[in-house]
């Protein structure tokens, strides 16, 4: 992949860029394969905001990836590589032996033409997914499963690998894009490669108008709000916060940790920090 520079023909293109799809070979995703996405604008089932600062942007639709890689010992051909506006990464076409139709994460390398198969004795090559207690020390690998059967849930961004470092006992000792160092269980699936689109870290936006394309809205900093509205806010003039960062509900904002313990930080073997 590769960027495009846009001329400054504005001051919104003056540092524009945007990616050139020319890892692209179909423009209209397969119909069996879609399905209607309603937006949510940041609200729960109970219409209340849970997440500021989203709404509006392209309709799209819903692209029905497969995470599982469940069809064992079934091999399938890359029939094209697509555009998907849920996600940073491309995704791939893949016509199985059975007539079946999928898609999946299109890793670097992979191109129309290629075979891919999920197996235990597949071989390492992007787009194969087996179970990582059978991919070698050093791989780079992606789309990993937590449990068993459940489907990737990590490493899934455009750009992102991880890679396995070791072994011990039941688990596989993984590096993550993070650099946390995670226990896996040696039956849970992976794929092999990095996930393609390498240069999505780098586009420039260039306007707040394409940032309202992608469904997000403004964000108002707290210091220019009255100070009902806000910790931050109120004052004559521009002033200082006069105390720790504060979230708009008063709880600390930078520097404290948030998150829950969880089951699965047992498996943590090395913290990203």
């Amino acid at each position: 992949m590769a960027l495009k520079i846009y001329k400054p023909t504005s001051p919104g293109r003056r540092r524009m860029t945007g990616s050139t799809f020319e890892e692209i070979t179909k423009k209209e995703p397969e119909r069996s394969l879609i399905r209607p996405l309603k937006r949510k604008a940041g609200r729960n089932n109970q219409g209340k905001i849970t997440v500021r600062h989203r709404g509006g942007g392209a309709k799209r639709m819903l692209r029905l990836i497969d995470y599982k890689r469940d069809k064992i010992d079934m091999p399938g051909e890359v029939k094209a590589i697509e555009y998907d506006p849920n996600r940073s990464a491309r995704i791939a076409l893949i016509h199985y032996a059975d007539g079946e139709k999928r898609y999946i994460l299109a890793p670097l390398g992979l191109t129309v033409g290629d075979t891919i198969l999920s197996s235990n004795e597949a071989e390492i090559n992007p787009g194969n997914a087996l179970p990582v207690g059978q991919i070698p020390v050093g791989t780079m690998i992606h789309n990993i499963e937590l449990q068993p059967h459940k489907g990737g849930q990590i490493v899934r961004g455009a750009g992102t690998a991880a890679k396995i470092v070791g072994r011990e006992g039941n688990y596989t000792l993984v590096v993550l894009p993070s650099g946390e160092i995670r226990k896996i269980l040696a039956r849970c699936t992976a794929t092999i490669g990095q996930v393609g689109n390498v240069d999505h870290q780098n586009i420039i936006l260039g306007k707040a108008g394409r940032k309202r394309w992608l469904g997000w809205r403004p964000q108002v900093r707290g210091s220019a709000m009255s100070a009902g509205d806000h910790p931050h806010g109120g004052g004559e003039g521009r002033c200082p916060r006069g105390m720790p960062p504060k979230t708009p509900w008063g709880k600390p904002a930078l520097g404290v940790k948030t998150r829950r313990r969880k089951p699965s930080d047992r498996m943590i073997v090395r913290r990203r920090k």
